[in-house]
């Protein structure tokens, strides 16, 4: 018989999941116990929400959340972004995914969170619209260019229906990823802009933010190449791009799509071309 139980992140616990992980995909550094230390237990936003499938003393299943906060319609709410999961090879065509993603929305939207959102790719985003009621908002915008995005922030503010919400807590534990750390780049009167390893480090994963808010974060200053990715959205005409230009698909690994569930009102969408989004708002990078 297999039960559902809450994620544990004692030091034994997340071993059984690095092993896991190993069993399911290619070694990574991002699945080390201390990686998995620093996501699932020192975010100043919440510790994860999450279930593990066990067969008695084995783990067959574990899928996790981190919570984030998000201003959606205007209004900060706490919500939950959509990360890890695996299933052992040996239990796969179960459905243990599926169990264990409806227990933890259960749980976080006991626990008062607002929404669930994620990235998913071509292969996993069917699912997660089918059996789990996601939306999918839109595909992510792949570009590279030179220098900044220059991105409008009051017209972000003005019509940006769902941003992630950072603060100089949240900026520091994002920019110390013990995989890939965060860099901040350049600092204007009105933005802020951030870089990490993509493609190495002549190609970096590039966002700005705006300034308003963050205060002073203690982040590490680097250089960042000239030339740049872009991995996310803005909503329409708040930035032109001038200097980037689209990623052909046919260059691109997978699509990667934007996909919501609210779990305070079921049944709400976001409206495409309303989103802030960024490397930063999820683990591309």
């Amino acid at each position: 018989m297999i039960d559902l139980l809450p994620v544990r992140i004692d030091e034994q616990m997340l071993r059984r999941y690095e092993a896991l992980f190993a069993a399911c995909f290619a070694p990574s550094p991002k699945f080390s116990p201390a990686t998995l230390k620093w996501l699932y237990g020192e975010n100043p936003d919440g510790q994860v929400v999450g279930f593990d499938a066990m067969d008695g003393d084995e783990l067959a299943a574990h899928y996790v959340c981190i919570p984030s906060v998000a201003r959606i319609g205007g209004i900060e709410v706490r919500t939950l972004l959509s990360l890890n999961t695996a299933t052992h090879p040996k239990y796969q065509g179960r459905g243990l995914f599926t169990q264990l993603a409806e227990r933890t929305y259960q749980a976080a939207t006991e626990q008062g969170f607002h929404a669930v959102y994620g990235v998913a790719n071509a292969n996993s985003t069917p699912g997660f619209v089918r059996k789990l009621g996601f939306q999918l908002v839109q595909p992510l915008e792949a570009k590279v260019g030179l220098g900044g995005l220059g991105i409008d922030f009051a017209a972000v503010r003005r019509s940006a229906q769902f941003e992630r919400v950072w603060t100089p807590a949240s900026l520091d534990w994002r920019s110390r990823n013990p995989c890939n750390p965060v860099w901040r780049g350049a600092i204007t009167t009105q933005r802020a802009a951030f870089h990490a390893k993509a493609f190495g480090s002549m190609l970096p994963a590039y966002a700005e933010l705006p300034l308003a808010g963050l205060s002073a974060p203690d982040l590490r200053g680097a250089a960042a190449s000239p030339l740049r990715l872009f991995l996310g959205l803005v909503p329409e005409g708040a930035c032109g791009f001038g200097g980037y230009v689209d990623i052909p698909r046919r260059f691109r690994p997978s699509p990667l799509n934007l996909i919501y569930r609210s779990l305070a009102r079921p049944g709400t969408q976001l409206e495409a071309g309303r989103v802030l989004f960024s490397f930063l708002d999820f683990d591309a990078y």
